[in-house]
């Protein structure tokens, strides 16, 4: 089953919280991070490995300054498995 990582992003764009999570597919991981999306926080994102999956809000410019997952050991990151 494929790992996702969850990111949020504060309004200064650093990371707030983070968790990587398994599911079959990424619409399920869209849906957790919609869920679980601190009410603080403005922008997410959803990787799979390296690959950038989904982002909202999706036309702010300012998130491309990521070109990759943002370290395991930024601050809030957790590890669960859901499925």
């Amino acid at each position: 089953m494929p790992a996702f990582e969850i990111y949020y992003l504060d309004n200064t764009g650093d990371v707030a919280c983070a968790f990587s999570v398994q599911f079959e597919d990424v619409l399920r991981a869209k849906i957790l991070a919609h869920a679980m999306k601190p009410a603080d926080c403005r922008e997410m994102e959803v990787w799979a490995g390296g690959t950038l999956v989904y982002r909202r809000p999706e036309n702010d410019e300012s998130l491309e300054r990521f070109t990759g997952p943002i370290p395991a050991q930024e601050r809030g990151y957790v590890t669960s498995t859901a499925g």
